[in-house]
């Protein structure tokens, strides 16, 4: 494997490259579905508030290509273009760019040419925006947002080619990446970063963590930097996020696994195949620090891919890793509280094949109340998605999985294997609705649904939730817990939308009925409710325009209504860009959008691209979500 290409793979291609998935020897038995477009989508798709009391393949009448006038914008169309758009009436400008200092020392350490040298790198704002958060603390507004990987061809010194070729280039990508704390605040012309705040701060691949649940002190996370096994260094491939009712920021890490190597003999570690950990690592990393070298620190990897939890009204408390949560790739942890108190996390496990989790604290929770061992002290469940559009959670015990506790934590994936839980499409955000009790997934995609087994060999059947082969295109499912109540071991579930291309095609990789030439799109990646109840969608997907996603455009945001189903465009992001992490100020009248990734020289429009942070408002000063 060529090292210095594979920074040039998504996460996905990377793995598959590092440990290529065999062909399914068995897909022949596999049944086949109809896929007319009426019948393939009669059974899964249901819109209004009754619609899963109908059953399948009831779809409510007049469902169509066309857009009503309930929206609070003018959709948008696409864009192909290297800037923002967003509808007319609203504005947008950047509120924070990667480089960009958070203390007044790192005032100017940012250069075009260069980018950040290393001396600074862990006080300025950091690469890859993702999940994001806003809280208000003693009247003032932070805002705790992820930086999910760097980009070396751009972070590092030409010189480098990018690859990290000494340990301090390697310290360089470390600290750009894992969580950034800042205060923001509105200066009369619109907000900016409050630069030296008490509430600034940035968390990297070294900071300090500790761990607490059943697989803290194990010797599955021990190491020889660690002989106790509960306190870990760094956050890292931090992705979604989500908040907890009590004001905490969760930060959630998901393709921790390419951070690892081997310079030495690669040990045979338990459940490294299944979680893609292999002999090289896609930034080096090994080659000059010994925690991420296998033959020094086989357990090291053990240590992350869970749900991290940071106070961003104190700088100097230790985050924590909830290991009760399991260790997967995680995307994001959305919390809402079942009808007794107890807390519940829903969480998605971003590679193809892999499941959608739901963690229950065995403690009640009330405003002003305790916090302690809600997310240490719990069970953790896996979604079984029934093809007659019923769902259960399955516990995930010793006694069901015939695993320790630890090995569940640590090995959360073969124990979802073992009580036989649905495979997946991809699942990434998850979103719960605030104004009644249903949940969404984005399924973003998966091109080996149907053909390849997932990573531990589980069969990927089209059918059910994931109801097409080779899916490109992606889809959202929701479901709804057994009498309101998100505490509840079963559920009803439908699809709110399948993503695809009327344009191009007939069957149902056309998408559902509520995708339209107007407002079609792949690979719904972030997902966030508002307090109205609209469903704001992110994508991350294909933006050539061309073939398969021709007149699709850029990625995009865009807004869904729960009950109709109707979808609208609302931004459409730079070339190249992911548009990932959404959340608003304290009056609901900015709303602050993740762009990652971006192609050219966006936003500046000359030197190196920089993921960046943007604010956007309706000019006439209303809220916006």
């Amino acid at each position: 494997m060529d090292i210095k290409k594979t920074v040039d793979l998504s996460f996905d291609d990377f793995d598959e490259l590092r440990d290529p998935r065999p062909a399914s020897s068995d897909f022949d038995t596999v049944v086949e579905r109809a896929i007319s477009r009426r019948g393939f989508l009669g059974g899964v798709l249901a819109f209004g508030s009754g619609a899963m009391a109908m059953g399948a393949g009831m779809t409510l009448p007049g469902m169509a290509r066309a857009q009503s006038a309930t929206f609070p914008f003018q959709p948008i169309g696409i864009a192909t273009d290297f800037d923002i758009h967003v509808p007319e009436g609203y504005a947008w400008k950047p509120l924070v760019k990667w480089g960009q200092p958070l203390f007044s020392e790192a005032d100017g350490a940012y250069s075009p040419e260069t980018g950040v040298p290393v001396a600074m790198s862990d006080k300025v704002f950091g690469e890859n925006t993702d999940g994001m958060e806003l809280f208000v603390i003693d009247g003032k507004e932070v805002i705790a947002v992820n930086s999910e990987y760097v980009n070396p061809k751009i972070n590092l010194p030409a010189a480098s080619e990018g690859m990290p070729q000494n340990a301090d280039e390697v310290q360089l990508l470390k600290n750009m990446q894992g969580v950034t704390v800042m205060e923001i605040a509105d200066n009369g012309q619109g907000y900016e970063v409050v630069v030296d705040s008490p509430f600034n701060r940035r968390i990297t691949h070294d900071t300090q963590m500790t761990m607490d649940g059943p697989a803290a002190g194990s010797d599955l996370v021990k190491t020889n930097a660690d002989p106790e096994g509960k306190n870990p260094r760094g956050t890292m491939n931090n992705c979604g996020s989500g908040k907890t009712l009590w004001g905490t920021y969760l930060t959630c890490e998901e393709n921790f696994n390419g951070y690892f190597g081997a310079t030495g003999e690669m040990p045979e570690g338990q459940g490294y195949k299944r979680y893609g950990i292999g002999t090289q690592g896609r930034y080096a990393y090994e080659k000059f620090d010994p925690r991420y070298d296998l033959s020094q620190e086989p357990n090291e990897p053990h240590r992350h891919g869970f749900v991290t939890e940071i106070d961003p009204s104190s700088p100097d408390t230790v985050p924590v890793k909830h290991t009760a949560l399991g260790r997967i790739k995680h995307e994001n942890a959305e919390m809402v509280q079942a009808a007794d108190g107890r807390i519940v996390v829903y969480m998605g496990d971003d590679e193809r094949g892999e499941f959608i989790y739901k963690y229950v604290s065995n403690g009640t929770w009330t405003e002003g109340g305790p916090t302690d061992g809600l997310l240490s002290d719990g069970t953790l469940y896996v979604a079984k998605f029934n093809d007659d559009q019923t769902g259960e959670w399955l516990a995930l015990t010793p006694e069901t999985t015939g695993m320790s506790m630890p090995e569940i934590l640590v090995f959360t994936r073969m124990a979802g294997s073992k009580v036989g839980a649905t495979t997946m499409d991809r699942p990434e955000w998850i979103a719960a609705n605030p104004l009644k009790a249903e949940a969404y997934c984005a399924l973003t995609n998966n091109s080996r649904r149907g053909l390849k087994p997932n990573a531990g060999g589980d069969a990927t059947p089209v059918g059910g939730p994931n109801p097409r082969e080779a899916n490109n295109y992606g889809q959202i499912v929701r479901w709804r817990p057994e009498s309101g109540d998100h505490g509840a071991d079963t559920f009803g579930w439908d699809l709110y939308v399948m993503a695809g291309n009327p344009d191009v095609h007939q069957d149902a990789y056309a998408g559902s009925d509520n995708v339209t030439a107007g407002n079609m799109f792949n690979s719904p990646d972030g997902m966030a409710f508002d307090t109205t109840g609209l469903l704001w969608i992110q994508t991350d997907g294909d933006d050539s325009n061309e073939g398969d996603f021709a007149g699709m455009g850029n990625n995009q945001m865009l807004v869904g209504l729960p009950d109709t189903g109707e979808i609208a465009r609302f931004l459409t992001a730079p070339n190249g860009a992911e548009v990932t992490g959404l959340c608003w100020s304290a009056d609901r009248k900015v709303a602050f959008v993740g762009i990652q990734h971006p192609g050219g020289s966006w936003p500046d429009g000359a030197g190196k691209p920089r993921s960046s942070v943007i604010a956007v408002w309706r000019n006439d000063d209303a809220t916006i979500g």
